[in-house]
């Protein structure tokens, strides 16, 4: 009984350290969306990013926005940068009016807009 008592307890903790290292290698992507496919994904890395979800909800750098304060925040989140960049990760299914919107922000504000793509 000894000795199946301390196999069990060797499989649990190998177990846990898979479960340790596994888990740190996971992205944890709290905005999931599908993303348009393109054969030229984004490269630079971005000062800040708008993404929509198929919800329409709005999100800057992850936390939850209003579109309608969208330009304000980012105005004062860029005030100062030389070459603003901007990404925007918008759902396939976003309808194209919002995204339109986030392009005239950021054409108005003298931002460079880059979309958020998945590699095909």
């Amino acid at each position: 009984m000894g000795s199946t008592s301390a196999s069990m307890t060797d499989l649990v903790f190998l177990l846990l350290i898979f479960f340790m290292i596994a888990s740190t290698l996971i992205n944890n992507n709290a905005l999931q969306l599908t993303l348009p496919k393109s054969t030229s994904p984004t490269q630079d890395k971005p000062a800040t990013i708008i993404t929509i979800r198929p919800d329409l909800s709005y999100y800057l750098d992850e936390q939850p926005i209003d579109p309608g304060q969208l330009e304000g925040l980012l105005q004062s989140k860029l005030q100062g940068e030389d070459k603003p960049m901007v990404y925007l990760y918008a759902d396939k299914s976003v309808p194209w009016d919002n995204v339109v919107k986030v392009m005239n922000i950021a054409r108005n504000n003298d931002y460079k807009l880059n979309a958020g793509t998945a590699p095909e």
